[in-house]
């Protein structure tokens, strides 16, 4: 009986081991499987003051991201530091965009600045993992913002009490959402911003903000689901109507011109599942915004149409009411630490890369990103 019971107890720790070798296994194939371009495909020239390198990382959901590391050119983020450790900053956005495009020029702009700076292709985006592509989940992107914290704060050369975010467009909101949840994060930029969640429940300029407009469209994603749920839809209109709101004109200049079309992103190209982004529109995740202590700056342009989205998000953080929200909460522990700054005569799309007009030959450069300020507030608050 002893014999049986030994011999039992050593075939359950055989299979175990077994097991976790094929766990292990599988979790580097998964990592393998990434198909990553190592060539230089950004939609933006490489500066000659920084580092580059392909990176990946992973999310506790399982998925591994692809993301591009920028530092100061002589420093050495993933080797041990010589020196004084960096200050660094993870950036994405934005919503349907890939991190060969905006989010990219960010992380490139702070390197140069001093920053150690990554900027990944969201869950189920880009170079990153995740079926069916293009699907997005309130919970799964503010974690894809976390787990990026998480990468940084390992890397030798980074201090990580000194880490910040900046979520550019839809993953604006999102950032906010991230440092409203995890206290690492010590200083968030929210630039030209919109609040995913208030959008998908009630429309542009909340002119669905009603039961029965939300209740005909959950019953047309319902019906998608059982129809086509791998439908796609949502890229930028192309070819493009000669009676389009400004805004749509912006979005086509950015997203199907050579200024910043990109063959991975969503909405250079045939945008999202139609259904993948059905949790936005049944969520707020933007309610314990008020309770943020770190530091925030809300950038945004003076002419942007999604110029209510920024000004609401920074009111109610500070004074925990605003227009747009259901809820009224408590005033912010920390008001000093949080700033609104609207660039003049800046759209929604300059401040995806500043307006740069010479990319596509349009005429002189203009930058209308106060990338010193940005830098200046990271220094001031990492």
């Amino acid at each position: 009986m002893k014999k049986l019971f030994l011999f039992t107890a050593l075939m359950i720790t055989v299979l175990t081991a077994c097991m976790d070798k094929e766990k292990s296994k599988n979790k580097e194939n998964m990592k393998s499987t990434l198909t990553l371009t190592h060539e230089w495909d950004k939609v933006f020239p490489l500066s000659e003051k920084v580092a580059h390198r392909k990176v990946t990382f992973e999310t506790q959901y399982g998925l591994t991201l692809a993301a591009d590391l920028y530092s100061p050119k002589g420093s050495q983020p993933m080797e041990k530091s010589k020196g004084d450790k960096l200050p660094a900053i993870a950036v994405s956005g934005p919503f349907g965009a890939v991190k060969e495009q905006s989010s990219g020029l960010y992380a490139m702009r702070m390197a140069e600045r001093g920053f150690v700076a990554l900027a990944f292709d969201p869950s189920y985006t880009g170079e990153s993992s995740g079926e069916p592509r293009r699907t997005a989940s309130p919970d799964i992107n503010t974690e894809d913002f976390m787990a990026a914290v998480d990468f940084l704060s390992k890397l030798e050369g980074v201090d990580a009490e000194r880490i910040g975010i900046i979520g550019i467009c839809g993953w604006g909101g999102i950032a906010l959402n991230a440092a409203a949840a995890d206290t690492r994060i010590k200083a968030t930029v929210a630039s030209t911003m919109y609040d995913m969640t208030r959008v998908s429940g009630n429309g542009y300029f909340d002119s669905e903000d009603k039961e029965s407009s939300r209740h005909t469209a959950r019953e047309a994603l319902a019906k998608q689901r059982l129809t086509d749920p791998k439908a796609m839809a949502g890229g930028v209109i192309n070819p493009l109507p000669a009676d389009a709101p400004q805004f749509v004109k912006d979005y086509y200049d950015y997203y199907i011109t050579p200024r910043g079309y990109h063959q991975r992103s969503g909405n250079s190209n045939d945008g999202w599942r139609v259904i993948g982004t059905q949790a936005y529109s049944n969520s707020r995740f933007l309610y314990y915004i008020n309770e943020i202590r770190s530091a925030v700056l809300v950038m945004h342009g003076e002419k942007a149409h999604s110029r209510y989205f920024g000004e609401a998000a920074y009111h109610y953080m500070v004074d925990g009411k605003a227009d747009g929200y259901n809820v009224v909460g408590k005033p912010n522990p920390n008001p000093e630490n949080k700033e609104l700054l609207i660039i003049p005569g800046a759209s929604h799309c300059d401040l995806y890369d500043g307006g740069y007009t010479e990319l596509v030959g349009k005429g002189e450069a203009k930058n209308l990103i106060p990338w010193d300020k940005l830098a200046d507030f990271f220094t001031r608050n990492l």
